[in-house]
């Protein structure tokens, strides 16, 4: 409850200051001093308990070292009348304040020493909370066994604090026996039970604790909606989190930025991003934790040029990001391969000494490694002070899909004589990069030590990246017996797998099976049809590569465009195969005819299979020219320094067209190329590629 402040009167210039006859309020803590002096003038202060706890608490309330130091100084020095359980209590509220729980706890202590002070229900409240500060739960207990010789254990601000330092100590079940015995239970109490759920992250306990409290009608606040809404959000509680929303709202709560930020979260992670982005617009002032959590859904939902475009806008409104906002930025820029941006972020967080935390270098060495970028990213793994398996698993899948499997299980290996517990994601970037590097038999051992070594119980990633180390290794038929004999039933990512391979290595009757059962499973995605279309065309089956595209188009089902982002000076810019929107174009595609002109003549031949079936044969070569990452590589020609490497991802598999392409551009142009596609890094230099050709 707000509290009425009164200003001090001024003094008397001449006659002498009476003594105050009402309590100095809050707001006249700058003339305490003066007060003080007025009060030792008059005689009162060693003869008033009333006017000494009253200064005491003026002096103590103000939040600055050097105001905590006048309190402490008054406590200790005085002149004062005999120190009451109620003075013990201003001074271990303030060193709460001033973040010294250790100081409050000695404080106590003293009380317990000095007999002629007995500590009341305030004090046991107040150095539990010192406690749960400290995490020091044995302490905790000792204080709960002298409220209980007291029979303070009534109280339901001790009953609040008692619980709130269980659970802030990780004993969740002590604290939750605690609530279950307590029969009328106040909204400090629910609160401090839904706390102690809240800081273990144990979300649907929260959830379930809120909805009990609506059918048994108990009182909740702003506090309890705040936590409760986070929670909805951790666990995808949509509903309840709508509730709660319309319920603030309706309420007129939106005042509140704690709960408004609460919300935006809630919506964000429950992927209802226009609802939270009207809640953070409507906001009156924003701090880095309404701006973090409304970037955090833009990241989380794959809307990652939104998410970074938010960005710009917070640096514009000059509020300064966390570590917290630099994980969810470091994260939209490893999915857009945005390599200069991430760049500033980490020497953002070198200028300002941000703490690298182990989430936060995680997020980091992910960042380098998906922009194909090892070097930085070993370079930011090993200046990490802690680390944790997720850390080693980032490198791990990074080396792996950057054509480094060997590097790979050699870290692996280190993670391992670490004694460090590989988790089944470790296990995914194991076994990539014995795909990836053709080390099949590699690939074997390591599958069977994840049940063996580890008790891992081989998920359908593990099988699906067995299927693909088979089939890339051209070992078509053990792949397909092995998918047959699995102990579980194969998915469509499965027989992607399987039919990806079938297309590298010309396999049209196995090809046709998985297909079939991809069709039996999801009928509706285009890339399927596609990948059979093409192995019917590599073979010179051309009626069968058309009438595979009459029956998508039958059916409805339209291709899914290639895409090409490259980033140039902090903005990415995307292109889209034979693309007609860039305000460039002309410029573009005369470059692109320069570019194949030049390759040519260093032995480059168009591969027509990859080129659209609908457009006549004399078509087909302008076709595959116009690529989408064709387009992106004389953008990046067009605009980027000599010298400088050109990076682009894309949205699908690179084609054999392309990927011959760029290996002579590599060449050429003297540049060194590095694409990010669907399932891989290609580094092309001086004419060859880091995959070798096996992709």
């Amino acid at each position: 409850m707000a509290t009425a402040v009164h200003p001090a009167a001024a003094l008397p210039a001449t006659a002498a200051p009476a003594p105050p006859h009402h309590p100095p309020g809050r707001a006249a803590l700058g003339h305490v001093p003066q007060l003080h002096a007025a009060l030792i003038k008059s005689g009162e202060l060693p003869a008033s308990p009333k006017s000494f706890h009253s200064l005491l608490e003026a002096a103590a309330h103000g939040a600055s070292p050097a105001q905590l130091a006048y309190a402490v100084r008054l406590f200790r020095l005085g002149p004062r009348p005999p120190l009451s359980a109620p003075c013990y209590n201003v001074l271990m509220r303030a060193f709460h304040r001033a973040g010294h729980p250790e100081d409050a706890l000695h404080l106590f202590v003293e009380m317990l020493v000095d007999a002629s002070v007995c500590p009341d229900q305030h004090t046991v409240a107040c150095v539990l909370k010192s406690c749960s500060r400290m995490h020091a739960l044995d302490v905790g207990c000792g204080i709960q066994a002298y409220a209980i010789k007291r029979g303070l254990m009534l109280d339901r601000f001790v009953l609040s604090s008692l619980i709130h330092m269980y659970a802030s100590c990780a004993d969740v079940a002590a604290a939750r026996l605690l609530f279950d015995a307590v029969e009328e239970k106040g909204v400090v109490m629910w609160n401090a039970i839904i706390a102690g759920y809240f800081k273990n992250g144990d979300w649907k306990e929260v959830v379930e604790l809120f909805k009990g409290m609506l059918e048994v009608g108990a009182p909740f606040d702003e506090v309890t909606l705040v936590s409760v809404a986070t929670a909805c959000g951790r666990i995808g509680d949509a509903k309840l989190g709508r509730w709660i929303g319309g319920y603030v709202e309706e309420k007129g709560m939106l005042r509140n930025r704690n709960l408004v930020t609460a919300l935006v979260d809630m919506y964000a992670k429950c992927g209802e991003l226009a609802k939270a982005r009207r809640l953070f617009n409507g906001m009156q002032s924003r701090d880095v934790v309404a701006w973090s959590a409304m970037i955090s859904g833009y990241t989380q939902t794959d809307q990652c040029q939104e998410a970074l475009a938010l960005f710009s806008e917070m640096q514009v409104a000059e509020v300064e990001p966390n570590d917290v906002t630099m994980v969810s930025v470091l994260s939209a820029c490893a999915v857009l391969g945005a390599l200069e941006t991430g760049k500033w972020v980490h020497s953002y967080i070198r200028k300002k000494q941000l703490p690298l935390t182990v989430v936060l270098g995680t997020a980091l060495v992910d960042f380098y490694a998906k922009c194909g970028c090892i070097d930085s990213a070993v370079e930011a793994f090993e200046s990490m002070p802690a680390k944790n398996p997720w850390t080693w698993t980032a490198l791990i899948k990074g080396m792996a899909s950057n054509g480094m499997g060997k590097e790979a299980l050699e870290l692996f290996s280190s993670m391992c004589k670490a004694s460090i517990e590989p988790t089944d994601v470790t296990f995914i970037g194991v076994l990539m990069a014995c795909s990836h590097s053709y080390l099949v038999e590699e690939g074997h051992q390591h599958f069977d030590s994840m049940t063996r070594d580890y008790g891992i119980q081989p998920k359908i990633e593990h099988y699906g990246c067995v299927v693909d180390l088979l089939g890339r290794a051209g070992l078509i038929d053990e792949a397909y017996q092995f998918i047959r004999t699995m102990p579980i039933e194969p998915n469509t990512v499965i027989w992607r797998a399987l039919l990806s391979s079938c297309a590298v290595h010309k396999n049209v009757e196995i090809g046709e099976e998985a297909l079939k059962q991809i069709i039996s499973l999801d009928p509706s995605h285009s890339g399927d049809y596609i990948l059979l279309s093409n192995i019917y065309a590599s073979v010179g089956r051309w009626k069968d590569a058309a009438m595979v595209r009459r029956e998508m188009k039958d059916r409805g089902i339209q291709k899914t465009p290639g895409c090409s982002l490259i980033e140039l000076d902090g903005v990415v810019f995307e292109f889209f195969a034979e693309d007609s929107d860039h305000p460039q174009l002309r410029e573009i595609y005369k470059k692109v005819e320069e570019m194949i002109d030049k390759i040519k003549m260093a032995g480059y031949v168009p591969n027509t299979a990859d080129a659209r079936l609908d457009v006549d044969v004399c078509e087909k070569e302008v076709s595959v020219s116009h690529h989408s990452e064709k387009l992106a590589i004389a953008f990046g020609l067009m605009k980027l320094r000599p010298g400088v490497t050109i990076r682009l991802s894309k949205n699908l598999r690179v084609c054999t067209d392309c990927h011959s392409a760029t290996k002579l551009i590599s060449k050429v142009y003297n540049r060194e190329i590095v694409v990010r596609d669907r399932n891989r890094f290609h580094h092309f230099k001086d004419g060859s590629c880091s995959c070798n050709d096996y992709w």
